[in-house]
């Protein structure tokens, strides 16, 4: 074949290609088999590689994944991609619709409504037709050039079916079957799991090596047309939906016009029924103004469009079973029958095993080996069965009986008056001891990287670890003989070990796991005493001097430090050099603001946000009462959402949070 033939032969392989795979992503459609496609990307790819001279950037070859990127360049975005405000009840949304017909004059409205897609916002600009680049959302004003990683989204078209200049936003994410696949991948190549099929997009799309990302299971819808020259003026959002349809781009099919609000909410309360069955994770509904003339005169707030608001859905509940039913040793000795369940999908992520929290829930839900249940996420992170479908029971059921002795140590286990637990009160507990070792090495403790359940199992098992003391004892040699620790894993473990020594007292005492003290009353109690020998010597009357700390707290301290097993671990930090003071706090600028967090945060984790915040004077509560200053709700807020509502506690967004903490 001669270069001209070839040419001919290419243009018409890249046309076919398109034209299939646009049949095969966009419209679910497929025209040819698999086999047949890849003998067509074949061709296509060898005839590229024997005149590379005629490869176009619109080439259905760069699917595969080209030459890794350097590094990520910031792109500044021409409009930029702003939040949108979220309401959670349908009152909320009445009030919504009230401020926007007031600002437009008081006539009906229509909205256009679509699924809100639990993915990674991206931005997009074809030129002529053609895609030549993609950025993320970033802060709104400033992204990340993440091109090379969105051409291996094959529902993402190359080239569009005009030679249009437009820029358009869209969602990209990963499906649950997709998601589930992806991750049993991951198990059998011994790699590790991802936490939700959002986290997974997200990461695919940050990676510097195209191939990475073309490996993974990437879907995309588009939901706007930002900027389009050249073209016919488009007057609404419905028709510009219809338009980028036309130009080739997936658009989410459940897409409504809706008039008026008895019709929105309507499709809110249909979508919301219907999200579990659903191919893709959602988290509400997106209802925006059709007309963009009404958008302009409605306009924007700093942080969000006035003409759009997300309606997100409280916590979501799906049905599986109880396969098993065992039960833990925590660190303080507490026995916890959890749910050993059939795997599924929930909240945008694999749940294995779900709560049962104590003997009396046990006996209260009456759940049995084989019961078919409703498992939701407690505050939307701790999955938990919700109720068991006793009306499901086939007969073949069997009864659990929690044990009267300790399944790690084999002491007998006792139910402290006034408690709900069972407990074990053997300090010498191997399952204990671990457990320990683990919550010292946690990010809230001492933030030891690389020390997780694995490694703590073989430290306690082998004795090169019999408490928390002995972490800081452990030599090069001493890990390197240990099972799947390699030479830098062993390093970077002891320079993680040696970093930690340098943190401030209230991560030391949070880490040695005191009863009742969790990172707030670690804080608090290093803030007062500024150091570990005066909490370990404090009386219980001095404990209780303390604002906010009350007897449960100061007899869980002076009983924890009485032990002698307690003075060993402290004598072996100190040797060790493990710093036990306080740094001095300056003026802070959230002094006496209290928050309530409630939701999963996107760009912060639940204890770096606390961490900031009482970094800064603030506190963070439980729950919301009359001292609540803010509540912080992220993607799924749960009930405390509801009561700060009806309290008329001001509600920040993610975004609103942060930008105080940069103040």
């Amino acid at each position: 074949m001669n270069k001209e033939d070839a040419a001919r032969r290419l243009k018409e392989l890249r046309e076919i290609i398109n034209e299939h795979n646009y049949y095969y992503h966009v419209l679910d459609s497929p025209r040819i088999s698999d086999a047949q496609f890849d003998l067509l990307m074949r061709e296509l790819i060898e005839l590229e590689i024997a005149y590379p001279d005629l490869v176009t950037p619109d080439s259905p070859s760069r699917r595969v994944g080209g030459k890794p990127a350097s590094s990520f360049h910031e792109v500044n975005h021409s409009v930029p991609m702003l939040s949108l405000e979220n309401v959670f009840s349908e009152g909320e949304l009445r009030d919504f619709f009230q401020r926007c017909k007031k600002v437009t004059g008081g006539g009906e409205i229509n909205w256009v409504g679509e699924p809100k897609i639990d993915g990674l916002a991206v931005s997009l600009y074809y030129e002529k037709g053609v895609f030549k680049r993609g950025a993320t959302r970033g802060d709104g004003y400033t992204g990340e050039d993440i091109t090379h990683n969105l051409v291996t989204v094959w529902s993402l078209p190359l080239r569009l079916k005009e030679e249009i200049t437009a820029e358009v936003r869209g969602e990209v994410f990963i499906s649950r079957d997709d998601f589930i696949k992806l991750n049993e991948r991951r198990i059998e190549h011994g790699l590790s799991l991802f936490a939700t099929p959002r986290n997974a997009a997200a990461g695919s799309l940050r990676q510097l090596d195209p191939k990475v990302a073309a490996e993974r299971p990437l879907d995309i819808f588009v939901y706007a047309l930002i900027q389009l020259s050249g073209y016919k003026d488009i007057k609404t959002q419905w028709e510009a939906l219809f338009f980028l349809k036309e130009m080739g781009f997936k658009v989410n099919p459940l897409a409504v016009m809706l008039s008026g609000l008895e019709q929105c909410l309507q499709y809110c309360r249909d979508v919301d029924a219907k999200r579990q069955e659903l191919p893709y994770e959602i988290d509400g509904v997106v209802l925006k103004v059709n007309d963009f003339s009404l958008q302009q005169k409605l306009g924007f707030t700093s942080r969000a469009p006035r003409w759009a608001v997300a309606f997100k859905f409280s916590s979501e509940e799906v049905e599986t079973v109880i396969r098993d039913i065992e039960v833990n040793v925590g660190r303080t000795g507490a026995i916890t029958p959890v749910a050993v369940l059939q795997p599924v999908l929930l909240a945008g992520s694999v749940v294995k095993r779900a709560s049962l929290h104590n003997e009396d829930v046990l006996k209260e839900k009456e759940a049995m080996i084989g019961d078919r249940i409703i498992v939701h996420k407690a505050g939307d992170v701790i999955p938990e069965v919700v109720e068991v479908l006793k009306e499901k029971r086939e007969g073949l059921e069997q009864p659990f009986t929690m044990p009267r002795s300790c399944p790690s140590c084999r002491r007998a286990v006792r139910r402290l008056p006034g408690e709900a637990v069972l407990r074990c009160l053997n300090p010498a507990c191997p399952a204990q001891v671990v457990e320990r070792i683990i919550h010292f090495s946690s990010r809230g403790g001492m933030d030891i990287a690389g020390l997780g359940q694995q490694l703590a199992q073989q430290l306690y098992e082998t004795g090169l670890a019999k408490d928390v003391g002995d972490l800081y004892s452990l030599r090069y040699e001493d890990l390197a003989g240990l099972g799947r620790m390699g030479d830098k894993s062993a390093r970077n473990l002891l320079q993680a070990l040696e970093k930690s020594k340098a943190n401030p007292l209230h991560k030391l005492l949070y880490a040695l796991g005191i009863r009742f003290v969790g990172e707030r009353v670690a804080r608090i109690l290093s803030a007062h005493f500024m150091s570990l020998h005066r909490i370990a010597a404090a009386s219980e009357e001095e404990l209780l001097a303390v604002e906010e700390i009350g007897p449960k707290i100061a007899d869980a301290v002076t009983e924890f430090f009485s032990r002698p097993e307690t003075k060993l671990i402290i004598e072996k930090l100190e040797r060790a050099g493990v710093n036990f003071f306080e740094e001095e706090r300056g003026a802070k600028s959230l002094e006496g603001k209290v928050f309530v967090l409630t939701g999963a945060l996107e760009s912060l984790t639940r204890q770096e946000a606390v961490e900031r915040i009482e970094a800064l004077g603030g506190k963070v509560a439980g729950s919301v009462g009359v001292k609540t200053d803010y509540i912080v709700a992220g993607a799924n807020p749960g009930s405390k959402l509801k009561k700060a509502l009806q309290m008329g506690t001001a509600v920040l967004s993610e975004e609103e949070l942060l930008e105080i903490l940069q103040k």
